[in-house]
């Protein structure tokens, strides 16, 4: 297999891996600098958890797990794209995509940890890749059954499942069934797809793209009549409302996560240490280097030799000392104040102006105008009230 080229679109960060072990490893880093830690109270929750891969603007009312989770997916999608791209190289009688290269970088909203469900197992990943992979190792480790006299068939280990095949490659096709896994992507649009044959039809299909006059709002797909796109809306709307706010999810389980992070009290992480208690695993970790005599932090920054013991003053001081260099590309659509970071705005648009984003979206999405800057892109949301099954 050929080397991947995986670049790394955090920010204005140039770094190219040729395997996942050392792209994750690297985006592994900017995760350890973003995600706050003990000083998580003294800063905006919309600054927090706001994903700084380029196009993307995703930012989590929850907590830094769906923030880790999310950016992994970021590693994950890379990686596919580039399969995508390879493809498209094999065959010439197939175009490239025609949709908007803006939404090559938006990717589904990642509401749990990947859970693996085979037979005494359920081992819990927030990276798609090494929980894709240990799936497959499932299926090199699955064992054969006899079925009559000569033939024996390979069993699926998958919970409540019963299927049978006759060989092992036919069990990993299988397995993607179970895991949603996703083997290519489209590089321009970012859409995912199960096959290659599924990628060449989305390909063809845009050969009468001037057909297709019908344009979802949210994700910029689009569609050759009007009940097509109705159709395709419904995927955007969330069913499931928090009966303490309004706050709407798309699944029952992020439900339960968000009411367990946004309205419940209880920190069952506490500190040995001190009196110190939290929500998550991850944010005692976090909390746990402040106890540390050495600095835990250090700026990346070239010729900065500033150190910290957490990672909130790593960040303030990176913000006061390096940032301001870059050209301001995110504009606001009200008053025509300009930002370098889509986060920025976000702030701008929630505190100056009092925008609000709909109930059950975690982010404003912005689209490249004709002058170049990033304006707020308006859409209709939908949410759908439910009176039972809330919790």
């Amino acid at each position: 297999k050929e080397a991947l080229v995986l670049q790394c679109e955090w920010e204005a960060c140039t770094y190219v891996a040729s395997k996942m072990e050392e792209f994750c490893e690297h985006v592994a880093q900017h995760l350890q600098q973003h995600v706050p830690g003990e000083h998580r109270d003294e800063m905006d929750p919309l600054e927090e958890y706001t994903c700084l891969w380029q196009e993307c603007g995703f930012c989590s009312p929850e907590s830094s797990a769906d923030l880790i989770r999310h950016v992994y997916f970021h590693c994950y999608h890379t990686k596919l794209k580039q399969w995508g791209l390879r493809a498209l190289q094999s065959q010439s009688d197939v175009s490239h995509c025609q949709l908007d290269f803006q939404s090559r970088n938006i990717i589904p909203e990642i509401q749990e940890n990947f859970l693996c469900l085979w037979e005494y197992c359920e081992r819990s990943f927030d990276n798609p890749e090494w929980f894709y992979r240990h799936v497959e190792d499932h299926s090199f480790c699955s064992e054969y059954k006899a079925a009559g006299k000569e033939n024996h068939v390979v069993l699926c280990g998958w919970k409540d499942c019963d299927c049978t095949f006759k060989g092992r490659c036919k069990l990993r096709e299988h397995l993607r069934s179970h895991t949603q896994e996703k083997v290519v992507a489209c590089p321009t649009c970012g859409g995912m797809f199960a096959n290659n044959t599924k990628f060449f039809d989305h390909i063809r299909r845009q050969t009468a793209l001037d057909q297709q006059r019908f344009q979802c709002s949210h994700c910029s797909k689009r569609f050759a009549t009007e009940r097509l796109l109705r159709d395709h809306m419904r995927n955007h709307v969330n069913h499931y409302k928090c009966p303490l706010c309004d706050m709407t999810c798309p699944l029952p389980s992020s439900l339960r996560n968000h009411i367990r992070f946004r309205h419940s009290e209880e920190r069952p992480f506490k500190c040995d240490y001190c009196d110190y208690s939290c929500k998550n695993l991850i944010d005692l970790r976090k909390h746990l280097d402040t106890h540390s005599k050495e600095p835990a932090y250090r700026c990346e920054f070239e010729a900065c030799s500033f150190t910290a013991r957490s990672l909130c003053s790593i960040k303030l001081h990176y913000r006061k000392v390096h940032e301001g260099d870059s050209e301001p590309r995110y504009k606001c659509h009200v008053c025509d104040k300009c930002f370098t970071r889509g986060n920025n705005l976000t702030v701008h648009l929630r505190k100056k102006h009092q925008f609000k984003w709909p109930s059950g979206h975690p982010r404003f999405r912005y689209k490249e105008h004709e002058d170049g800057y990033m304006r707020l892109q308006l859409v209709r949301y939908e949410s759908v009230e439910l009176t039972e099954q809330l919790l």
